[in-house]
């Protein structure tokens, strides 16, 4: 299985629920999503919206492999198969 990236770049403004009666809160149904952090911090800023950043995590670099690697002479891992 493999952890991709893809849909990761959007920034999402989320209303935590609140407590009270179901039928009548609906802020947590509400999500925006805009394409960078400085337009949805521009957009809480401009509607006086409080916020909480999550930090994103790192930017992974992949690893290259190659299948060849498997079979390569003087590898440090022992044949399993």
């Amino acid at each position: 299985m493999q952890s991709g990236i893809g849909g990761s770049e959007e920034w999402e403004l989320a209303f935590p629920p609140q407590a009270g009666a179901a039928g009548s809160n609906t802020r947590g149904q509400l999500r925006l999503r805009f394409g960078s952090r400085e337009e949805a911090i521009a957009y809480a800023d401009r509607n006086e919206i409080a916020y909480d950043l999550e930090i994103p995590p790192p930017v992974r670099q992949p690893k290259p492999k190659v299948y060849a690697d498997n079979f390569r002479f003087g590898r440090s891992e022992n044949w399993t198969h």
